[in-house]
């Protein structure tokens, strides 16, 4: 078996503790994980898995397509792939608001504008998880992240210090909502969450009066760019895909452990 790393950033890890990507975190716990993790890790129930992380900072949906994809060889029919696929987020934040929106880094972007751009998402990501599921002939699973938000679904990135943005959340949930169709229309392709786990760890995560306040855990998971983790966010990360893994794997390997 082979993890497979794909997409940008959060898969690639950036803003994160040398061994502390949720990536990493797949394959070796971190020394200062709690012992209730030190077994929680894909390698105590498939020993022979191995890793490679293909992902690229700062990459775009048109990128993975462009660049990342066609360096990816086939592998051996033999292999089966656990593939991890962060895509999409880079679309809808680049560039800030510095350039004039356009597809592939759309803020700032009003509805009407970005309408071609989020249908043409929907193709492109159908393509990208088709394209990937034929370079393993052995099978895979797909395990595909949506896309959080910083500002806890208030839309305000103004108080993030970035220019305002009046359609921000539309065309943010209306790409989650393709990620959600595209996994739901494939049965190698599984959804994993962290968009409702990240709510109220963003910029409005002390805020006890809001909608989406954890007062048990009123903390940041953002790294200092906004747009990645922190430790604690790829922490959290990491629980998620294994949950998801957790569910889903054992139906597909009858002897692979559910616990």
């Amino acid at each position: 078996m082979v993890l497979l790393g794909l997409g940008d950033s959060i898969t690639d890890g950036y803003g994160a503790s040398p061994g502390k990507s949720y990536f990493n975190l797949l394959l070796k716990p971190a020394s200062t994980d709690p012992p209730s993790l030190q077994h929680c890790h894909l390698p105590a129930v498939l020993p022979n898995i191995k890793g490679q992380n293909d992902a690229i900072s700062g990459t775009t949906s048109l990128e993975l397509v462009d660049v990342t994809l066609p360096r990816l060889e086939p592998f051996p029919p033999d292999v089966y792939g656990i593939v991890v696929l962060t895509t999409g987020g880079n679309d809808v934040i680049h560039n800030y608001g510095r350039t004039p929106p356009r597809e592939g880094a759309m803020f700032g972007a009003s509805w009407e504008q970005a309408a071609t751009w989020v249908s043409n998402y929907e193709v492109r990501l159908g393509k990208i998880c088709d394209d990937i599921s034929s370079r393993f002939p052995g099978g895979c699973t797909i395990f595909i992240a949506n896309i959080y938000d910083p500002t806890d679904d208030v839309g305000d990135a103004e108080h993030a210090g970035l220019p305002p943005w009046r359609d921000g959340l539309r065309i943010l949930h209306a790409y989650n909502d393709i990620i959600a169709r595209v996994a739901a229309e494939r049965d190698d392709v599984e959804l994993v969450d962290i968009h409702s786990e990240f709510l109220g760890h963003g910029i409005h995560c002390r805020k006890f009066w809001s909608a989406h306040y954890h007062a048990i855990d009123p903390y940041y998971w953002y790294f200092d760019n906004l747009e990645d983790p922190n430790d604690r966010g790829y922490d959290a990360i990491r629980r998620l895909y294994l949950q998801r893994m957790a569910e889903v794997l054992p139906e597909k390997f009858p002897e692979m452990p559910s616990k």
